[in-house]
């Protein structure tokens, strides 16, 4: 169950920070799904612990933990797109 609910939030993740990258056109849900739980997992284990609050992936669906996913998403958006485009947005 748990597999199921980062999937779903990671792809709501990466989905609003395609909409913020203004990169939602141009790419499909199953790199929106990518992204989000990409960005969820690195910015999870990366910058949560700093932050002192839970990663996503353990379960804890807080704001501080989802804010710090969706940073992670965006960050690792504006990667792909500055190795696919040459710019990040």
């Amino acid at each position: 169950m748990g597999l199921i609910i980062l999937l779903i939030v990671g792809g709501v993740l990466g989905w609003l920070a395609s909409i913020v990258m203004r990169t939602d056109a141009q790419q499909g849900i199953f790199l929106n799904v990518v992204v989000g739980i990409a960005g969820a997992l690195l910015a999870g284990f990366l910058l949560t612990p700093l932050l002192g609050g839970a990663p996503i992936t353990s379960g804890a669906f807080d704001v501080r933990s989802l804010l710090v996913s969706f940073l992670g998403a965006i960050v690792l958006l504006a990667i792909v797109n500055l190795f696919r485009r040459g710019t990040v947005r």
